[in-house]
């Protein structure tokens, strides 16, 4: 496998003696298995030469199969110690281990000591996550295949929602129908929890669905996404139900305005600092700088957040790709919250947007 042989190479230029994996969705990426085990250990351990090894509870060891993994699987039952097995397979494979790979910013505590106490003559330990978040960053054509599939049903999704809109519906009933009918097409998981927001409560970036109920006039936020395969797609629109106030009206403008300015600006070899202030200096200019509190975008694939952020600090460049959000947004409490949002790819000479939804307001009923 390409993405293993990487990642091989990267370690035996670094001298590491093998890379010790415990993030679901890294454990994906380069296994094909999928699995949320909860508290059990979840690992998969790779060496510069050697075969990996996969580890996982013993009931997971036949879908680990299933999923296509052909190396070694060491199963594990609640009674037993799965680090017992780990020494004695590593120790197979290296004679004295000095220096590993772990995921600092997902390992917790308690794993950093079973390693350590495993392995007592580790002196080094360094951070695997750059190596990693600049592989996964690239997308192959079939994870680009996987993301527009599940951008595909977004769409589909917000025009369940956009559809459901009407007097004294609640957020959450817009969302249980949203959700229900993903169901019925087979859409099982969604990126990350669902938003509907209505009126004022739009203006909480990260807002939770509840009981507030749609009337005429308000701004109704849409912000979800889907899991096809395993890979994710992230949309947000925001669409209105009957009339809305001039200043509802600019506030949309200026956001739908920032967002084409941002895509305007993505094409390889452009900063993503560059794509930011595209947005951010239009928001500013318009003269709600203040209402928008924060980053443009981040990468999207198998995770719903993953590597580069977009933001107004980050000299990194485009490249051909790369998929990202760009999704700028004006939050003044009280008045309305307009948040507009794309998954896009980037080509060789500028960028695809991937999610289709209209953009341009929305007003129903």
């Amino acid at each position: 496998m390409k993405k293993l042989e990487a990642l091989s190479n990267w370690m035996e230029q670094e001298d590491i003696d093998f890379t010790f994996l415990t993030s679901t969705d890294n454990i994906f990426y380069f296994s094909g298995f999928y699995s949320d085990p909860h508290e059990r250990l979840l690992a998969l351990i790779l060496f510069p030469k050697e075969e990996p090894i996969l580890i996982c509870p013993s009931m997971e060891t036949t879908d680990a199969r299933n999923a296509g993994w052909s190396y070694e699987i060491i199963g594990y039952s609640d009674t037993e110690d799965p680090f017992l097995a780990i020494k004695e397979k590593v120790n197979a494979r290296v004679n004295k281990t000095h220096k590993i790979a772990i995921e600092q910013d997902h390992m917790n505590v308690a794993r950093f000591n079973a390693i350590q106490s495993t392995f007592p003559e580790i002196k080094t330990f360094l951070s695997v996550e750059e190596v990693i978040n600049k592989q996964r960053m690239l997308k192959s054509p079939d994870e680009l295949m996987k993301i527009r599939e599940a951008c595909k049903w977004a769409d589909f999704a917000i025009e369940v929602g956009c559809n459901e809109i009407s007097e004294g519906k609640t957020e959450m009933e817009v969302l249980a129908s949203i959700e229900y009918e993903l169901k019925k097409k087979g859409i099982g998981k969604m990126s990350f929890s669902t938003m509907v927001l209505t009126g004022t409560n739009g203006a909480s970036p990260h807002g939770t669905p509840g009981e507030t109920v749609i009337k005429k006039g308000d701004l109704v936020l849409f912000d979800l996404g889907v899991v096809v395969d395993g890979y994710c797609s992230d949309i947000t629109r925001t669409v209105a139900y009957g009339d809305i106030t001039n200043k509802q009206h600019e506030i949309y403008d200026t956001v739908l305005k920032a967002q084409l300015a941002a895509l305007e600006a993505s094409k390889p070899g452009v900063a993503c600092s560059t794509v930011d202030l595209a947005a951010r200096n239009t928001i500013r200019d318009a003269g709600y700088g203040d209402y928008f509190p924060h980053r443009l975008g981040h990468g999207l694939g198998i995770s719903v957040h993953e590597f580069p952020s977009l933001t107004e600090t980050n000299s990194l460049l485009l490249q051909e790709g790369m998929v990202y959000t760009i999704e700028p947004g004006i939050y003044v409490p009280h008045v309305a919250g307009v948040r507009i949002e794309d998954d896009v790819y980037v080509t060789k000479d500028g960028v695809e947007i991937l999610t289709k939804f209209p953009k341009e307001l929305q007003i129903i009923g």
